[in-house]
């Protein structure tokens, strides 16, 4: 199955001149889900992972599967103020200003290896941040995992810069 059939794009969302790469009708389609879940998982077959990290909000539901399709436990990296516990952040740079994103501080115990997965990679800015945030808690990054990469923003080389291998499902030029 080729995944990108079965992703929707949406033009001028959410703003002018942006081609939106909508992955919720993958989602809705149950042949292309579990394709994505599976090309997104074989790879790590026979490596240990002990847990995978799945940024917010997209990140959820394929870090989820993901992570049940590995057998290991799910860390959710979330956005400043989300989650109810004690937490460490990373701030990373936005178009106009900046953002933090954070896991709780018991989420990772040191040693621990762990997948990155989130939808798409495009300048690679949270993914960047969600490494740094993994590594300060002691968690060793074998892997960032997306569905999309949008290689003319630099993300993939971003990632792969700070010694962490990238797996993606598909390509789409532009942005």
């Amino acid at each position: 199955m080729d995944i990108k059939t079965v992703i929707r794009t949406i033009p001028n969302y959410p703003k002018d001149g942006v081609m939106f790469r909508d992955i919720t009708t993958l989602w809705q389609d149950a042949a292309g889900l579990r394709t994505a879940i599976d090309q997104l998982v074989w790879p790590y077959a026979g490596v240990r992972i002990d847990k995978v990290a799945g940024i917010e909000a997209r990140g959820f539901v394929l870090g989820g599967a993901i992570a049940h399709q590995l057998s290991v436990g799910f860390v959710p990296v979330r956005k400043q103020g989300k989650l109810p516990a004690a937490t460490i952040g990373e701030e990373y740079d936005l178009e106009y200003g900046t953002d933090i994103v954070e896991i709780h501080e018991d989420a990772i115990k040191e040693g621990e290896n762990i997948l990155l997965v989130d939808d798409l990679i495009a300048t690679g800015g949270t993914a960047e941040a969600a490494i740094k945030l993994i590594r300060r808690a002691g968690g060793t990054v074998v892997g960032a995992a997306f569905v999309i990469d949008l290689p003319d923003l630099g993300g993939r080389a971003r990632v792969e810069n700070m010694g962490v291998n990238v797996r993606t499902l598909c390509e789409f030029e532009g942005d």
